[in-house]
């Protein structure tokens, strides 16, 4: 009944935001709501990881890499929900928003993350895709939050593609039923129903499903060709809400293509599915790797390097073998340092009021421990030693170098690319002539407190993983 309680409390949670006046219950419902949904996502992922896959109702089930998402979304939203707390204060002291902004933030912010809970436990492919849709609808209105032309552009353009993408997913799904009978005993369709008639499924149908999910699937995850709406989205958004996309959201739509995954594997074997992750991933990295050069805007910076990073996880996937259990382990680390260096955005554009490169500069005398999380997070999320993303990054290449070494060594070069053209922003930013009119010092505490802590825990994690997660990502691995 975990996973009820946790939805029912957001959805009451927004209920009364909608009814009330009251700033301060409104963040307090947000916060209580987040927090609650850690504690209960925390309980279930240890059950997983002591008793197995957890089934609290005939609708959700959660298996090892659902655990670990869970999680993910639990941590993820708490941080944000308290760093927004702070985040639009600020943007209101400074007259960017007023309070029925600030209603539909929190309100909207609690329905998209009720969204990802149900579509990482739905039992349902065909839940799993209502409730990604429900995130679609949520976070468009969350893009065109601050009601500028461009930021009203981002939205449209994100609501369309993503629609259309899932369309095409919804499409691919409806395929895979085909393998079931006409005189099944209930409407009930599970993901296990579905892995159980993989053999009953056509071989050439199988692979056109799996095209038609990966696709539009892949459209939420950001994968190339099929990313154009998420540098806009991330760009136009609040700070707090493009971690929530690239942290939480990106892992759970990955998630959902794993699970067709299975089902196709069972039915045309592993090569199938394997060779298309590799093209999307190589694909992804080279486009992030030729445009974040002149990138001119961070928070697009970001968007580009979440599309790299997704694409190295389909490289992992596609890879096989030891790949896995570093890309589960890559997809844990890529979410806690997104949410460091979008948190750190969010600083830096309070302060500046810009998110062009070339208007921030002189960072660290102005904001010193921002910049510090700035410059961490840029060495965590491009993989330099001693953080935990330089191995899962080098364990991903070596299990590629065994059977596509062409593919693995361009990787690593696009990946060397992404490297410098980061370093030469982020030093852009750092290290450059202050601006004379700029008061120095930090807008506030609660603004530095989230992503200090999730600094900490990537940095722990990068040197040892608690039992019960390293059970989970094992786990994992044999499932996927």
């Amino acid at each position: 009944m975990e996973l009820l309680t946790i939805i029912i409390v957001f959805v009451v949670a927004t209920i009364i935001s909608s009814l009330v006046k009251s700033r301060s219950v409104i963040e307090g419902l947000a916060v209580i709501a987040t927090g609650f949904s850690l504690l209960l996502a925390s309980h279930m992922a240890y059950t997983v990881s002591v008793s197995g896959p957890y089934a609290s109702w005939s609708f959700f089930q959660i298996d090892a890499l659902s655990a670990i998402v869970l999680l993910i979304i639990g941590s993820i939203s708490f941080a944000v929900t308290v760093y927004s707390v702070a985040y639009l204060r600020q943007e209101t002291k400074k007259g960017i928003v007023g309070f029925t902004r600030v209603k539909q933030y929190f309100m909207l912010s609690n329905l998209f993350t009720a969204a990802m809970f149900l579509a990482i436990s739905a039992n349902s492919p065909i839940f799993a895709w209502i409730s990604i849709e429900a995130t679609t609808l949520s976070t468009a209105f969350l893009i065109s939050f601050y009601n500028k032309p461009s930021a009203m552009e981002a939205a449209w353009k994100y609501l369309i593609i993503n629609s259309v993408g899932l369309l095409l997913g919804f499409f691919g799904t409806l395929l895979y039923f085909t393998a079931l009978s006409t005189d099944s005993e209930t409407g009930f369709v599970s993901w296990q129903l579905l892995l159980d008639n993989s053999g009953q499924l056509d071989p050439l149908l199988a692979k056109i499903a799996f095209v038609f999910v990966l696709i539009g699937y892949g459209t939420k995850v950001g994968l190339a060709p099929m990313h154009t709406w998420k540098p806009d989205a991330y760009s136009k958004a609040p700070a707090p809400m493009g971690a929530l996309l690239a942290g939480a959201l990106l892992p759970v739509a990955f998630v959902i293509i794993l699970k067709f995954k299975i089902i196709t594997d069972a039915s045309v074997g592993a090569d199938f599915s394997q060779q298309l992750l590799i093209v999307f991933g190589l694909l992804s990295i080279t486009l992030a790797a030729l445009v974040m050069f002149n990138a001119r805007n961070y928070k697009r910076m970001l968007a580009y390097s979440s599309i790299e990073n997704a694409g190295i996880m389909a490289l992992g996937f596609g890879f096989g073998g030891i790949g896995i259990f570093a890309t589960i382990l890559h997809l844990i680390y890529h979410s806690i340092t997104k949410v460091i260096l979008f948190l750190t955005a969010g600083n830096m554009l309070l302060k500046f009021s810009s998110d062009k490169i070339n208007k921030v500069s002189g960072t660290l005398s102005i904001v010193p421990l921002s910049s510090a999380l700035l410059i961490i997070g840029f060495l965590i999320i491009t993989g330099t030693p001693p953080f935990g993303i330089f191995l899962t990054k080098m364990q991903i290449l070596l299990a590629g170098m065994q059977t596509y070494p062409v593919v693995s060594g361009l990787a690593l070069l696009f990946m060397g690319i992404i490297f410098i053209s980061f370093l030469k922003h982020i030093t852009a930013m750092v290290f450059g002539d202050s601006e004379a009119d700029i008061k120095p010092g930090e807008d506030g505490l609660w603004l530095l407190i989230p992503p200090t802590v999730f600094l900490g825990i990537i940095i722990y994690l990068s040197f040892t993983l608690p039992p019960f997660l390293k059970t989970l990502i094992t786990e994992a691995t044999n499932i996927y």
